[in-house]
């Protein structure tokens, strides 16, 4: 974990690999899973890849259905900091909610500089309005780190998400989530990201208000850096005061790469309280 407050470097405290026994090797180990199980769902027809949900190049997500009628609809939105990785990473994180009788929608999203933030929004807000035809029943919202941005801003009073699709979401599961922005303005990394100051505050979660009666929770590993541990504190007693039904869980000994490893089980306290099992 990072040290005391205050924090004089800010790309530092959000810096994972470095950390992380191994860190630099997950991506391509992550890649490597995901294309495996991307290629066995569709060859037993079970994936429809690189649907279209808007216009924009990287407008396109993958679809995965569980054998028989589908439950309900999980979208999953990856992190990297709003600047990295794509879909493709992250298919094996699927396979939990599948084999609990969801279908599970992956999307991929312009990335910083050639998008701002607020526009990011928009096109996850679009791409689960795109998925949701697709699938009927409840939709259920995860996201990992910069996704876990991306899905409890949809929750947001100013959300972009349409109304009756916001209707039908029973619960979102934030994974070691970035749910204030305003630290990304001291960062160098910023210079990728453009955020300003009336940005940073209008695409914060943790300073909006949520829509009514949203159920969320906020999964960190106990590992973690300590910010990620902060933001996650930080939405939950922000949304406290609201009517939202938050929760939080600290898995012992993650960190924040191996924290989604519980997407693949079924049983995993993880995916049982993203799928409500």
């Amino acid at each position: 974990m990072s040290g005391p407050y205050p924090i004089a470097d800010w790309d530092e405290a959000y810096a994972n690999a470095a950390y992380i026994p191994d860190g630099a090797a997950y991506p391509k180990r992550w890649l490597e899973r995901a294309a495996a199980f991307r290629e066995a769902l569709t060859r037993a027809g079970r994936a429809k890849i690189d649907l279209a949900y808007g216009p924009a190049l990287r407008n396109r997500l993958d679809l995965f259905y569980p054998e028989g009628r589908p439950r309900g609809l999980v979208v999953f939105v990856h992190g990297g900091y709003w600047m990295a990785f794509d879909k493709s990473s992250w298919s094996h994180l699927a396979e939990g909610s599948l084999l609990q009788g969801f279908a599970v929608a992956m999307p991929s999203y312009t990335l910083c500089p050639d998008a701002r933030i607020c526009d990011i929004a928009k096109e996850i807000a679009a791409a689960v309005e795109g998925a949701a035809k697709e699938v009927a029943g409840e939709v259920v919202l995860c996201g990992h780190s910069a996704g876990g941005h991306l899905v409890t801003r949809l929750l947001c009073r100013a959300s972009p998400l349409g109304e009756a699709t916001a209707a039908r979401i029973a619960r979102t599961m934030s994974i070691s989530g970035l749910h204030d922005l305003r630290p990304f303005l001291a960062a160098d990394m910023n210079d990728v990201l453009r955020l300003d100051w009336e940005e940073a505050q209008a695409e914060s979660p943790a300073l909006l208000a949520p829509r009514p009666r949203q159920n969320v929770t906020c999964w960190v590993g106990g590992a973690e850096r300590s910010e990620f541990l902060r933001q996650s504190r930080l939405l939950v007693e922000m949304w406290n005061s609201f009517d939202a039904r938050m929760a939080m869980v600290v898995e012992p000994e993650r960190h924040h790469f191996d924290v989604v490893e519980g997407l693949t089980d079924p049983g995993h306290p993880l995916t049982r309280a993203l799928v409500g099992g």
